[in-house]
């Protein structure tokens, strides 16, 4: 056992929270992309699932994640209620209390959900939206977590490794909300209208929010303060910064004009993809991991928005799923184990395939278990409740016929 550190404790402390404002940030970001008549109820899903998550994790959550071990695929219940869970040195972390190291993963199990919810805007019932959340944390995040991070994990076992949550969060996310929004079909009239961005500076703090708390998602996961920490705030402040910069590029080279929206979706995608690796590559690799992503992720979103013709509203896949995938592919190319000894081998540029290999096929199983673990969900939610609202309730927006509220409720203009 360890001993316990007071700065990598307070290191942690601080990690966490910044981790939980991930979430508030992505209400406001998802928030400005929608129409009017819809931030209420897409900022609510937000907020909803901070409570909802919170209660889960700490009741059987944390326990099923990272307590005991079935088969390398999920844990146990020794755990419930916290129960066991105290101030001492815990078996993930050895500087740092065991509810430290709790309330750091409770955090990726708030964000990770509420990225889902992107895909689904304007047209899902919030009670149907609620089922299906609680549901999708227990078959899918929570077993991920463990293949990924627990102990005797099935995917860890494999040598894929994924730093801060490529696998666990964004693809697994990103791939849940593909599934989720064709099952659920195009909002009504999608192929005639035009969908305005209803509030950009909504986006753009909330892309700063994000930013500001996926210091403490990447840095933070190296669970102590040190130099590993260091370098991967480095290395994601740089795949952000490259990936902002590369996305105005695109946009200038398309539109021949820059825009706010863009820019701020280059940061996130940017960070996304620097997720998986940012203890693992070098700092030289994430300014081409960053500069990459953006025409990735760009014309990912043209391929599922124009020739799929699927309505994910807010690019949740195209910008966390592939974001995603692409960054679990560049671990897979540019880690090295001189960096962080969780890797095995070097990456495939450094010549060697079996870190390549391992990182495909997590990547694969992750897919799958979130398509396989969405559709179960989807079945059961659909016995208690229909799916979709009726389009009486679409057409007059979800903020009403869902909450009773309104955003702007002295705005009566025409972008409704």
């Amino acid at each position: 056992m360890g001993t316990i550190n007071s700065g990598d404790t307070a290191f942690m402390i601080i990690c966490a929270a910044l981790v939980f404002f991930m979430t508030p940030g992505l209400a406001f970001f998802y928030g400005g992309l929608v129409r009017r008549k819809n931030v209420v109820n897409t900022m609510m899903a937000c907020v909803a699932i901070m409570g909802l998550s919170v209660v889960m994790w700490a009741l059987f959550g944390y326990s099923l994640a990272f307590g005991g071990n079935h088969a390398g695929i999920i844990g146990d219940f020794r755990w419930f209620g916290l129960n066991g869970v105290g101030m001492e040195v815990g078996p993930y972390a050895d500087s740092i209390p065991h509810l430290v190291f709790c309330a750091f993963q409770m955090m990726f199990a708030m964000i990770t959900p509420a990225l889902i919810t992107g895909a689904l805007v304007g047209r899902m019932k919030f009670k149907a939206l609620f089922i299906f959340i609680a549901l999708w944390s227990i078959v899918v995040y929570y077993p991920l977590a463990h293949m990924v991070w627990g102990q005797g994990g099935f995917l860890a076992e494999l040598g894929s490794v994924d730093f801060a949550g490529g696998n666990v969060v964004h693809i697994s996310s990103g791939v849940s909300a593909l599934t989720l929004a064709i099952i659920l079909g195009r909002r009504r009239g999608y192929e005639h209208t035009t969908y305005r961005i209803h509030n950009i500076p909504f986006v753009v703090l909330g892309a700063a929010m994000l930013w500001f708390g996926w210091f403490g998602f990447n840095a933070g996961s190296s669970l102590k303060a040190d130099g590993l920490a260091a370098h991967a705030f480095m290395t994601s402040a740089i795949s952000a910064a490259t990936a902002l910069l590369s996305w105005m590029l695109i946009d200038y080279i398309k539109e021949k004009k820059t825009t706010l929206v863009g820019a701020s979706t280059g940061l996130v995608v940017g960070l996304v993809a620097i997720t998986p690796g940012a203890g693992f590559v070098p700092i030289w690799a994430s300014f081409i991991i960053g500069l990459l992503v953006s025409p990735i992720c760009y014309f990912g979103v043209k391929l599922v928005k124009k020739k799929l013709q699927i309505d994910d509203s807010l690019d949740a896949f195209g910008c966390h799923g592939i974001g995603g995938i692409w960054g679990g592919i560049a671990t897979g190319l540019f880690g090295q184990k001189s960096i962080n000894s969780v890797a095995n081998w070097d990456g495939l540029v450094f010549g060697d395939y079996h870190l390549f290999v391992a990182q495909i096929i997590g990547i694969v199983i992750s897919i799958a278990v979130a398509v396989v673990g969405t559709l179960i969900c989807v079945a059961i939610v659909r016995i208690f409740t229909p799916l979709r609202v009726d389009a009486k309730e679409e057409q007059l927006g979800l903020d009403i016929t869902q909450h009773g509220e309104t955003a702007y409720p002295s705005f009566n203009g025409m972008d409704q």
